[in-house]
């Protein structure tokens, strides 16, 4: 379901019966004693289509909210979450940039609670709220204080859950429009995995990036196919640090990557992530005998050459067994199909290895990925955060 401007749209299905179309999508069903996780893992490719045209159905509402926002160049366009929500912004920025010709500027939630003033200045703002459950309590204060501090916010929220509380605050907002993506995109497991996959797709297609949805589904069914024997086999070299690494795009995933194999495992397994130009910068010091290394290779040549000269220093320091490069025709994990899609849409086919391998860590631990933390210690939606009134004046 999708709403905006105090309209309801419901998805809309297929122009074609399903054994006509073009692309055929294996629909996973549930395994018997397999978590929500893993079976979460595995519907992404067969979710991404149904993404597409829940955005399609919103697109002449997001293109006259676009309209009513960027007729002012001085217009910054805000993309803002929390944790994985705020790496949708990190992973999506680099292509929507190039694509819209504007910076565009990705901030935590978090961030701008903290902090609202260092963030809210004289000039309106396109704000682009990313949200699973849109019921933290930074996901509706952030976009309430760029409401009251900036000279006009336009607002668009990606979210999951039609029925949280960012949902129904900006529902009926003449200023907002409300992409509801569909209800199995809400993950039921701890940490998100479809829901991150599908809100970064969501984001190009709203922001006008023409981007190959069928052709990412492809390279993701053939990623699946293997993917549960060679997360294994990284669970398998025992890690005790996991080190991530990309740029421009992949710096996003990098980040979201790190931050799931600590979910899923608990803390059991140290994840870190960086650029390759970073990590020389001191977080170098992470590296010991029980890591291992994973670059994500960018499309770009030029960049990629950097991903090349790190992943031949990582091999060097900790052997060949324990670098792993995910991504391209020729890497340790290769993802045929994607070299000629922008970076941002191959990081959304490479979160499900990064997703895979914190899964395999997780169990390989011992540990109930639906439930890493029972009792309590984090939780799937954030709790204990109390949003403290911003003095007047």
């Amino acid at each position: 379901m999708l709403t905006g401007h105090g309209t309801t749209y419901h998805l809309a299905e297929p122009a074609e019966p399903a054994a006509t179309r073009k692309v055929m999508w294996v629909e996973h069903e549930e395994q018997p004693d397999e978590s929500r996780t893993a079976a979460e893992i595995r519907q992404q490719p067969g979710t991404w289509p149904e993404v597409a045209r829940t955005v399609a159905a919103a697109r002449a509402d997001i293109e006259r909210l676009l309209g009513d926002a960027l007729v002012d160049p001085r217009t910054r366009i805000v993309l803002t979450g929390a944790g994985t929500s705020a790496y949708i912004g990190e992973v999506v920025a680099p292509d929507l940039a190039r694509h819209l010709g504007r910076p565009i500027e990705p901030i935590a939630t978090t961030d701008i609670v903290a902090d609202p003033r260092s963030v809210a200045d004289d000039r309106p703002v396109l704000l682009v709220s990313f949200a699973r459950s849109g019921d933290s309590p930074e996901s509706s204060a952030a976009a309430d204080l760029l409401q009251r501090f900036t000279p006009a916010l336009h607002h668009i929220v990606i979210t999951c859950n039609p029925s949280g509380a960012l949902a129904r605050r900006w529902a009926d907002a003449k200023n907002a429009v409300v992409v509801a993506l569909p209800d199995r995109l809400n993950d039921r497991g701890f940490a998100m995995t479809s829901s991150f996959t599908g809100m970064t797709l969501a984001a190009l297609l709203a922001l006008g990036l023409e981007v190959d949805v069928d052709a990412a589904a492809r390279a993701a069914e053939d990623v699946l196919d293997s993917a549960t024997s060679r997360a294994e086999a990284v669970a398998a070299a025992d890690p005790a640090r996991l080190v991530y690494l990309g740029s421009g795009a992949f710096k996003g995933l990098a980040r979201e990557a790190a931050l799931k194999c600590l979910e899923l495992t608990a803390g059991a397994v140290v994840a870190v992530a960086d650029t390759p130009l970073g990590f020389r910068h001191g977080p170098k010091s992470v590296l010991d005998e029980r890591t291992v290394a994973i670059v994500f290779p960018s499309g770009d040549r030029y960049t990629h050459r950097y991903d090349e000269d790190i992943t031949r220093e990582l091999v060097e320091a900790l052997g060949a067994g324990r670098v792993l490069v995910i991504g391209g025709d020729d890497g340790d994990w290769p993802i045929p199909g994607t070299t000629r899609l922008p970076d941002s849409l191959r990081a959304i086919v490479a979160a499900i290895p990064a997703q895979s391998i914190a899964l395999a860590c997780s169990l390989a631990h011992g540990l109930t990925p639906d439930n890493p933390f029972p009792g309590g210690e984090v939780n799937r939606v954030v709790r204990g955060v109390v949003i403290h009134e911003y003095p007047e004046g």
